[in-house]
């Protein structure tokens, strides 16, 4: 009996373009072989032919993981941010892990922890501000609080953080865009 989750069905159509993807460059391999072991030229027309379909697959599968929601989570204990991507990967995010900020892609969301915006200059608070991030951290005085308005955070969560509630605030952030 099928599973009615939505990670499950959402992982369908991805298995699905994978698999007519690895068949059809095993394809295109099988026949650039056959080409080099015979001292022929290679069917080029064919072989365009199926690199356009197996573009098409990729396609396919980049649009079974665009219904993801993808997460930049930042910490300097890169074992907890580690811990927190493969808890949000279970729950169906395209979740990486990292040590230091980067600048984000589009519809991707921030979860960094507060300490790594201490040091920062004006210029790295913009771009931090402008990805309305979710603030994680084991801080609750006033200026951490501040930092964070100053941010524009979108959530503020005190450690040790609950996976669900930040997959909780994930969501929310992500419909906000």
């Amino acid at each position: 009996m099928a599973s009615d989750t939505g990670s499950s069905r959402s992982a369908e159509p991805l298995a699905a373009a994978l698999h007519r993807l690895r068949s059809t460059l095993a394809r295109v391999k099988g026949e650039l072989e056959l080409a080099e072991e015979d001292g022929t030229a290679p069917p080029a027309a064919r072989l365009l032919g199926d690199v356009d379909e197996a573009l098409g697959f990729v396609a396919d599968a980049e649009a079974a993981l665009g219904a993801a929601v993808r997460v930049l989570v930042v910490d300097d204990d890169v074992k907890l941010a580690d811990i927190t991507v493969r808890g949000l990967r279970r729950r169906g995010f395209d979740a990486e892990a990292s040590d230091a900020l980067r600048l984000t892609m589009a519809g991707e969301v921030l979860v960094v922890d507060l300490g790594l915006l201490a040091g920062l200059d004006a210029n790295a608070l913009d771009e931090v501000r402008s990805a309305r991030p979710i603030i994680v951290t084991g801080a609750t005085d006033r200026a951490s609080r501040q930092l964070a308005e100053r941010v524009d955070a979108s959530e503020y969560l005190v450690k040790p953080v609950d996976v669900d509630g930040l997959a909780r605030a994930i969501q929310k952030r992500a419909a906000a865009d």
